[in-house]
């Protein structure tokens, strides 16, 4: 059976309540071929987040209707490895103290000039080159505890649990590379939830990073407005930021170059 995850906007509702209503869906789920694997709670944003193997979204809604009445605003369905890479280690929270917050931190490098790279120096020396640069920031990746999804060729697509370390593994590696003369790397950051008006898991944070992470320069590191506002709260400095209309978004974005710490 396929595996789905939903969102439910619950304003209000404390950690305890969600386990309540969590406990409730796995008294009735097998009436409907649904077993509920895991939920994550964000009382910051009022979400909640469900894991669950069903015969189809359908199931999924009414098992919540029957135990609960809180139907899922979104259910998208997705895969158990992407799951675990955005996610972390899918484990059923004991009780509500340990309950976690699914909203994640997504990056994206770009080695600049990649192409150009290539044709000057060949395709030996080049790989040479793309190895040094993949253990920067994979060695980053491990001090800073994120977790890599993707490895795109010339980048990666990583994600963190914190922001505050997402920014600091950011840093790091620019620093890393600002030390060379011959590689420049470029970052786009966004964060969101695992579940938000899109068919793909993460799918408007990794475009949105994706997205910002095309706009910027060698060396430079460009975040959305959420991670910016997150960042000034735990002493990142960013610039005045700009506008600009990314492909895929209806709405011009804001952009920050994130300048340091304070």
């Amino acid at each position: 059976m396929p595996l789905y995850m939903d969102r439910h906007d619950v304003p209000g509702a404390t950690a305890e309540e969600t386990a309540r209503y969590h406990a409730a869906d796995l008294e009735i789920a097998g009436q409907f071929g649904v077993e509920f694997f895991s939920y994550w709670h964000d009382s910051t944003r009022g979400l909640v987040f469900c894991f669950a193997r069903a015969p189809g979204e359908e199931a999924v809604i009414e098992a919540h209707r029957a135990a609960h009445g809180l139907v899922p605003a979104e259910v998208i369905e997705v895969s158990e490895s992407d799951v675990v890479r955005f996610l972390g280690k899918v484990q059923d929270p004991a009780d509500a103290s340990e309950v976690t917050s699914a909203f994640r931190t997504i990056c994206f490098t770009d080695l600049v000039g990649s192409t150009e790279l290539l044709d000057r120096l060949g395709q030996s020396e080049y790989m040479v080159l793309l190895t040094e640069h993949d253990l920067v920031i994979r060695e980053a990746l491990l001090k800073w505890k994120g977790r890599e999804v993707k490895h795109t060729g010339d980048g990666f697509l990583v994600v963190f649990d914190e922001v505050d370390k997402a920014l600091r593994w950011a840093l790091d590696v620019r620093g890393s590379f600002e030390k060379r003369s011959d590689l420049d790397v470029r970052i786009g950051i966004a964060a969101g939830e695992p579940v938000d008006h899109d068919d793909d898991i993460f799918g408007a944070a990794v475009t949105m990073a994706n997205r910002i992470c095309s706009s910027a320069g060698p060396g430079q590191i460009y975040v959305s407005d959420v991670v910016r506002d997150l960042g000034m709260e735990r002493h990142f400095r960013f610039d005045g930021g700009h506008t600009e209309a990314l492909k895929g978004f209806s709405e011009p974005a804001t952009i920050y170059e994130m300048l340091g710490t304070t």
